[in-house]
């Protein structure tokens, strides 16, 4: 927590190194509709998904709901464009001082999106599994059935873990803007709360405390509320 440390200390003068108030709006408006499409993308991708291994026994109908699943994997997947994305076109709107910190959210941003592409990945290697237990039958069925399990359990704790990642890489990134004003300050002071109970709730949930959903609420919240601020406001130009 170095880095949110250093954020939190570091002092309130501003240089010249933000991008002009023009382009800053630009940046502003484009980090507000990254975190739309990745939240929709994400979110539609994961239903679809669930709609089809969230049935018992899926792997008995897997071939009917294929392309569902897949979809679903894929929309997930578009994450790594998004976050990563808003992760770089952070860089000109924390200009020279926060370097650092944009620094420490890509990285976050980019473990994440690790995590979740090793998830989907999970998800979409059930589909010749389902093929191999139709055609296995009896004990090869069983044993299929069971690997089919563990990996939609592995995207479940690749999701959790990723959501720890953003939150550490989020924490840091709030942390500066709430001390350079980038955002009103009650609104980073929601966010700095929000990513803290999520990243308690995600680790509450690798403990086996289902509490993860009910946590992340104040941070999905925040980050639903974030795009509307940025389109109509954007990021402080004087921060």
């Amino acid at each position: 927590m170095s880095t949110l440390a250093a954020s939190l200390a570091q002092p309130l003068t501003v240089d010249a190194a933000g991008p002009r108030p023009g382009l800053r709006m630009v940046h502003s408006r484009i980090i507000g509709g990254l975190f739309i499409g990745g939240f929709l993308a994400y979110g539609t991708g994961f239903a679809l998904v669930t709609s089809v291994v969230g049935a018992p026994d899926f792997l008995t109908t897997i071939a009917a709901h294929q392309s569902t699943l897949v979809l679903g994997a894929l929309l997930m997947l578009l994450t790594i464009v998004t976050d990563v994305w808003r992760a770089v076109v952070f860089f000109p709107v924390l200009g020279e001082r926060g370097r650092a910190t944009a620094l420490t959210y890509l990285a976050a941003q980019i473990i994440s999106v690790v995590l979740f592409f090793i998830g989907a990945l999970g998800l979409l290697l059930t589909v010749p599994l389902g093929q191999f237990a139709a055609d296995a039958g009896g004990a090869g069925a069983d044993w299929a059935k069971g690997l089919g399990s563990l990996l939609v359990q592995s995207n479940a704790i690749a999701y959790q873990m990723a959501q720890m990642a953003l939150a550490f890489g989020s924490l840091a990134l709030w942390a500066f803007g709430f001390r350079v004003r980038l955002i009103p300050r009650a609104f980073a002071a929601w966010a700095l709360v929000g990513y803290v109970v999520l990243l308690a709730g995600c680790v509450a949930e690798l403990f086996g405390m289902r509490i993860s959903l009910m946590l992340s609420t104040p941070g999905a919240l925040f980050e639903l509320a974030l795009p509307f601020w940025l389109f109509v406001k954007g990021f402080n130009p004087n921060s």
